[in-house]
């Protein structure tokens, strides 16, 4: 059977920090006010993206990938990653300020989670921000190990880390062992590797849905945390209209930007690799090869598979793309 824009049903995650945002930027009925996080193609155990519609309806993305290897994810991708979807795509409603948190790094994810296992490095796309909504990335000051741990015991851990107000556009590159945070009234697009290992650093003293702290993972944190103070924690760029613009390019994802008027041919015949499609506002349609149309709108994400030649994406008046790719 021939390959196709894919579209798979997301994964509506239910969060103590999560809000009502989600379900109408996606324009799907929920009565779960505390809907965290929608999963839109996701590669991790246990929460494997089944295709939505077509001839490939209910097939999850694993089996799609054992089935056409190198055609779906391309001869590179599947050579380095086999049958596991590397990149893990999801939209995040922060109604509360979300835990500090860090990622471990592979090798790290390794050592302590098992062969095999991955860290996970991602990076944050604002799509739209209340007016005092923020972000944390990055320590303000250099401190110790030892420092980190008395903060988070006496409460004084957001003392270090830069606080970043934040408009929609803003983005946001997180290598693993950065610490960060998702603070009220934020949403955002994020795309990651394949892997949900993550360290609660320091968590306010919520209670969980279930009525219990949070657990917190201090000393895992310690040995993941990336000590150094760098110059600048947000991505600048340049937006420019009916063009590709490149915002994030790492050895786990390249993820660009298309803000459209008017049709444009993505030319994919090099890539060698699925091309993963985000589309955060406006409508429109996209076609694979020439192909037949495939609806696109707000809130949806297609997947490009890597046999695919060529992509037209074709605004109704305008659109706003994000595409990630390895």
């Amino acid at each position: 059977m021939a390959l196709y824009p894919i579209k798979f049903t997301p994964w509506l995650r239910t969060m103590v920090w999560g809000g009502s945002k989600i379900a109408a930027y996606k324009g799907v009925q929920t009565d779960d006010d505390h809907i965290g996080e929608s999963w839109e193609i996701s590669g991790v155990e246990g929460h494997l993206s089944v295709v939505a519609e077509g001839p490939l309806a209910g097939k999850t993305i694993l089996q799609l990938a054992k089935e056409y290897k190198g055609e779906l994810l391309g001869e590179k991708v599947y050579a380095a990653t086999g049958t596991e979807f590397p990149l893990l795509i999801k939209f995040i409603d922060a109604r509360t300020d979300l835990s500090i948190q860090v990622h471990p790094d592979d090798a790290m994810a390794q050592r302590v989670h098992g062969p095999g296992q991955k860290g996970k490095t991602e990076m944050w796309y604002v799509v739209a921000a209340e007016p005092d909504a923020f972000l944390l990335s990055g320590l303000s000051r250099a401190i110790t190990p030892e420092e980190y741990v008395r903060r988070v015991e006496d409460n004084t851990i957001t003392d270090v880390l830069v606080r970043h107000d934040i408009h929609p556009g803003d983005v946001f590159f997180l290598p693993a062992g950065r610490i960060h945070a998702i603070g009220a009234g934020s949403f955002i697009a994020e795309i990651q590797q394949t892997s949900d290992y993550t360290y609660r650093i320091y968590d306010y003293g919520r209670l969980g849905l279930d009525g219990k702290p949070r657990q917190l993972h201090t000393e895992l944190a310690k040995e993941a945390i990336d000590y150094h103070v760098y110059p600048d924690y947000k991505t600048d760029y340049e937006d420019r209209r009916d063009a590709e613009v490149e915002l994030i390019s790492c050895r786990y994802f390249t993820t660009s930007l298309y803000t459209l008027d008017q049709p444009l041919v993505r030319d994919l015949a090099d890539l060698d690799s699925f091309l993963v499609v985000m589309c955060l506002s406006g409508s429109g349609h996209l076609s694979m090869d020439g192909g037949a149309p495939v609806p696109l709108h707000q809130g949806e994400t297609v997947l490009i598979p890597a046999c695919a030649r060529e992509v037209t994406f074709s605004p109704d008046g305008s659109i706003k793309l994000l595409t990630s790719h390895l």
